[in-house]
């Protein structure tokens, strides 16, 4: 007998049987109450045509659909190790919240990684280590063109906008940045009251919607920049070329997160998803887009200005370089962003394989800078899953200056990676706008974990540091750093890339890999 017929014949003797025991038992009608409705349900079912599996098993077929609502659950608290989790695994986000909680972050009876398994990596140890002998690790941003430079830690908070995060996420991230004395990155939906409120210092992000310097045609109003960018809480602009999670696609805002306090923020009307541009309306090649980087400098009058990008066809970088050297422009800083960067919504395909991973894009720009011999006077941050102490030690050991961290910031305010970001229901609200999820956030508690979590994080990170036997950030080198190919091999990243001399791309003797990448560069075009 088919489940339809199963349920036609459960539901006649269900309700047959509960009519005769009521001319025997009056109150027993109150089963109608439970029974009824479930009847009802399965009948719409029988007659639905939308969801084959309901039309075929009516009420039974409902389970299907709640164990797949609660399949993530499952997964992270009774299938996942400690160690196999994605995108981050249950000891690299429990060290966040331990961190953050300012408890015990050690681990007992040693390591649960396979030392022997392609991948793992390792840094260094020195006989001559030493503790650490400063409490923060700090660099200045924008010493030869600013009149304003900016001293930055070396950790801070990567680029979330208000409306994929929500009020109260926002406010406790900017007051956690001001206690910690590191920066908050607005993101591309601009400065909302509620990224001035903590007092922490601001990265103001201009992406391609010019979100808070946006004129009514949708381009760059300067009057409006020039407006924001003399707060004295922004300390450094960022340009927003593309972001690791989908590049070449421009931002996404659901239009279930679009409030109107939102919408009057970024100049946008209500009621529809908010879609960036692909890419720029202000600058179309190198040379243009660094006369719009000199711009921004001196509207802001001297701040640090840079760009953010997730690095695609590397001879485009490399006009980049070219239109440096021709015009004498130079950012003040430049950020890498990897592919592997998280974003509150993404297509898929974009998500999965558009854009460079973080090593090969920071080697690679690394690379360039040191070739064409401006990587002294260019700060590099990268972005892309960093949230350990050992993440920022080999960051900065390949390539890197500084760091941003996006996700580990989500966990100190308590996310739990439920990967409902882009569904407006965040139920730690942390990435929603719907008001009674967004209360359960209590911002002062919140924002005294992202200090813990900065701090105690830069505390492990001069330990590792001091471990090395070194007492500056600047002494990190790639051959410090090393990587297990199989399990009789391994290799330190001086070896796994070719890093260049100081100037090598300007002369005639470039390796043959670089130089067709430099002869197919522009500086008047990308």
């Amino acid at each position: 007998m088919s489940a339809r017929a199963w349920f036609g014949v459960v539901s006649i003797v269900v309700l047959g049987t509960i009519g005769a025991l009521a001319l025997w038992w009056p109150p027993s009608l109150i089963a109608y109450f439970f029974a009824g409705p479930l009847v009802l349900v399965g009948v719409y079912d029988l007659f639905q045509t939308k969801h084959a599996i309901l039309r075929n098993f009516p009420l039974i077929g409902h389970g299907r659909y709640l164990f797949e609502t609660i399949r993530p659950e499952i997964n992270q608290y009774f299938i996942e190790s400690n160690t196999d989790g994605m995108p981050f695994d249950r000891e690299q986000r429990s060290v966040v919240y331990q961190r953050a909680k300012n408890v015990n972050d050690t681990t007992p009876f040693g390591t649960q990684l396979d030392v022997y398994l392609p991948g793992y990596e390792w840094l260094d140890h020195s006989l001559e280590a030493a503790s650490p002998t400063k409490e923060d690790a700090r660099l200045t941003i924008g010493a030869k063109h600013c009149s304003q430079p900016y001293s930055s830690s070396i950790l801070n908070i990567s680029a979330m906008s208000y409306g994929s995060l929500s009020r109260n996420a926002i406010e406790a991230l900017n007051r956690g940045a001001a206690r910690g004395e590191f920066a908050h990155n607005t993101g591309e939906g601009g400065i909302s009251s509620y990224h001035l409120t903590g007092g922490g210092d601001l990265i103001w992000q201009i992406g391609t919607g010019y979100f808070g310097c946006r004129s009514k045609a949708g381009g760059f109003d300067e009057a409006a920049f020039t407006q924001r960018a003399k707060l004295a809480e922004v300390k450094m602009i960022e340009i927003k070329l593309s972001q690791g999670a989908k590049p070449g696609h421009g931002g996404i805002l659901p239009a279930a997160k679009l409030t109107r306090e939102i919408a009057e923020i970024r100049g946008v009307p209500l009621g529809q998803d908010v879609l960036s541009p692909p890419c720029h309306s202000t600058f179309n090649s190198p040379k243009t887009l660094l006369t719009f980087v000199a711009r921004l400098r001196e509207l802001s009058e001297g701040k640090p200005v840079g760009f953010k990008l997730c690095l695609g066809k590397r001879s485009e970088f490399l006009g980049i370089c070219k239109a440096m050297l021709e015009t004498g422009i130079e950012p003040d800083f430049i950020t890498v962003d990897g592919a592997e960067g998280g974003t509150g919504a993404a297509p898929l395909e974009f998500s999965n394989r558009m854009g460079m991973p973080l090593t090969e894009a920071l080697v690679f720009v690394h690379n360039a800078l040191l070739g064409v011999g401006l990587r002294d006077d260019i700060t590099v941050i990268c972005s892309g899953k960093v949230l350990s102490a050992f993440d920022i030690a080999r960051a900065l050991a390949i390539g890197a200056d500084a760091c941003y961290s996006a996700r580990a910031m989500l966990f100190a305010l308590g996310c739990i990676q439920a990967r409902r970001c882009n569904h407006n229901d965040c139920p730690t609200g942390v990435a929603t706008q719907k008001p009674h999820l967004v209360r359960g956030l209590d911002i002062e508690d919140k924002a005294e974990r992202v200090f813990n979590y900065h701090h105690n994080t830069i505390h492990a990170f001069l330990e590792l540091l001091g471990a090395a036997g070194f007492s500056d950030p600047s002494e990190l080198a790639p051959h410090h750093i090393h990587r297990r190919l199989d399990y009789q091999r391994s290799r330190h990243y001086g070896q796994l890339f070719n890093y260049l001399e100081r100037d090598e791309l300007l002369g005639d003797a470039r390796r043959p890999e670089w130089d067709e990448l430099w002869t197919a560069a522009h500086a008047e075009r990308f």
